[in-house]
């Protein structure tokens, strides 16, 4: 941890820096999401909000280039040219090499602009970069105790290098400057996952093994990976989904009660939940999971090419994963967790479909057979149309004086339709909470390194097994033995 740098003013503004400015999460979320900040009024302590990255442009290019990319990413009638003026104002540019030992001097030579601000950092770098950086940070004498930095995933590429990756920054910002962030975790609907879990009674006393069969989250593409085939090559959909999103999915729906609703307390409980979760082991990892890769198909009407078709050379590298998990506590023990994601699906969606148990016995007959009652579901969705929905069991209606016929109903709630205005993005919230030194919603390096711990024993049982990925054609749910993974025990994938 540096020395701090007390000739800052603690009662500054701050100056938003954004590593990786030119890029297209720069350009595509994080620009987008601090222009509609300023748009509320949110951003009143953020005087300067300057793009870095190692290209060579001037402040008026950089402008035009963010409004240009504004024009393809904003919503058409979200655009105000008076918030526009305002935001422009506070932009800027830095041209910086991390490559070079000398890079802290680009940040010296902008000394005016940081004169009486805190210093908040964006890395929205490679993970390699995140190093350089901070001793860049570190050198221009940025980093004070009112310094903050956020760290995009993926950190690190397993346990080891993630290890590296957090000692590296820890070793010039504490833990409490730094924010891991999941956009997953900014979604208005995992929030309310949070609010109906803690903030009813009605689920508590159903919400452990006594009462829930099973627990699925998916996330579905119909996207392939297009431009990313080197990076998705390296990294494979287990890195870039599972250990990061999926994880903290399953955390928030099977973490205790908190405390309180503070970082500290929430963090804790998920990270009981992810040192519970039960080892994968080479012995069993084909019975527990899935790998697959997609072949060339039909993806709503175009025909699209295959993974290693779009590559430069053969690969195993998969781009589909599903995983049965166990939560060994007693609250979860015997409940399986299923885990699925994949690329070039049928349809693009994410949910989490919690499955009650089925009533004990049917009461209801229908030419003197037991009616099959369906299980009640609890199912959240997180993207297209964010929304909760409660199944259950309701009578029919019918006049014919015959035996009562029951199938199934659904309480809906649809947040589309009860938004009075453009729905909140994740990076919103997020950036708020970064700006406001809310670590709640962003993940603690312990949470990192639990989930590192238990995902790198899979990933090495597939390294060491000769079993390819199982190949699925493109526009389909899947390798079909995917389809079979929670048929073992009894359930089907909710569709």
């Amino acid at each position: 941890m540096s020395d701090i740098n007390s000739n800052l003013d603690k009662s500054a503004k701050q100056v938003f820096l954004v590593f990786g400015g030119n890029g297209d999460l720069a350009m595509r979320k994080l620009l987008p999401a601090l222009y509609y900040l300023e748009k509320e009024n949110l951003l009143d302590h953020v005087d300067r909000i300057v793009g870095l990255s190692k290209t060579f442009i001037s402040d008026k290019d950089y402008c035009e280039k963010v409004l240009e990319n504004f024009d393809r990413f904003l919503d058409k009638n979200e655009f105000e040219e008076q918030v526009w003026q305002r935001f422009k104002i506070k932009l800027g540019y830095i041209s910086i090499d991390l490559s070079m030992d000398t890079a802290f001097e680009s940040l010296v030579e902008k000394k005016a602009i940081f004169k009486h601000h805190s210093v908040l950092s964006y890395l929205a770098l490679d993970p390699i970069y995140f190093g350089s950086a901070c001793q860049a940070l570190h050198l221009a004498n940025l980093i004070d105790d009112q310094a903050r930095v956020v760290l995009e995933k993926p950190i690190g590429t397993d346990l080891q290098s993630s290890i590296k990756v957090n000692e590296t920054v820890a070793h010039y910002f504490s833990e409490s400057q730094v924010f891991r962030i999941d956009h997953y975790l900014g979604k208005e609907t995992v929030q309310n996952l949070l609010a109906l879990r803690f903030g009813n009674f009605i689920l508590e006393p159903l919400w452990k093994n006594s009462g829930i069969d099973n627990v699925q989250i998916t996330a579905s593409e119909t996207v392939g990976v297009g431009n990313r085939w080197n990076f998705y090559h390296n990294a494979g959909a287990m890195r870039d989904m599972v250990q990061n999103h999926l994880l903290q999915l399953l955390c928030l729906v099977a973490m205790e009660v908190p405390l309180n609703f503070d970082p500290k307390d929430v963090r804790d409980e998920k990270l009981k939940v992810l040192k519970s979760l039960r080892k994968i082991t080479a012995n069993d990892v084909y019975e527990h999971t899935v790998r697959g890769q997609y072949e060339g198909g039909s993806v709503n009407g175009e025909m699209v090419s295959g993974y290693e078709e779009e590559g430069t050379h053969p690969s195993q590298t998969e781009t589909f994963v599903a995983i049965r998990a166990h939560i060994d506590n007693w609250r979860w023990r015997g409940v399986p967790f299923y885990l699925r994601t994949g690329k070039r699906l049928a349809k693009r969606y994410s949910e989490i479909v919690i499955q009650f148990k089925s009533v004990p016995h049917s009461i209801f007959y229908q030419e003197n057979e037991p009616q099959d009652l369906q299980p009640n579901k609890l199912v959240i969705r997180l993207q297209p149309d964010d929304g909760i929905e409660l199944t259950l069991m309701n009578k029919v209606p019918s006049l014919n004086g015959g035996p009562m016929v029951l199938g199934q109903q659904s309480l809906k709630l649809d947040f589309s339709s009860v938004e009075k205005s453009r729905p909140i993005d994740a990076y919103e919230r997020l950036l708020l909470d970064f700006i406001n030194d809310n670590q709640t919603l962003f993940v603690r390096r312990d949470e990192v390194e639990a989930a590192w711990n238990w995902v790198d024993p899979i990933i090495n049982a597939w390294k060491q097994s000769s079993v390819p990925a199982k190949k699925y054609t493109a526009g389909s749910f899947g390798p079909a033995s995917s389809l079979a993974l929670p048929l073992k025990d009894g359930f089907e994938w909710h569709e």
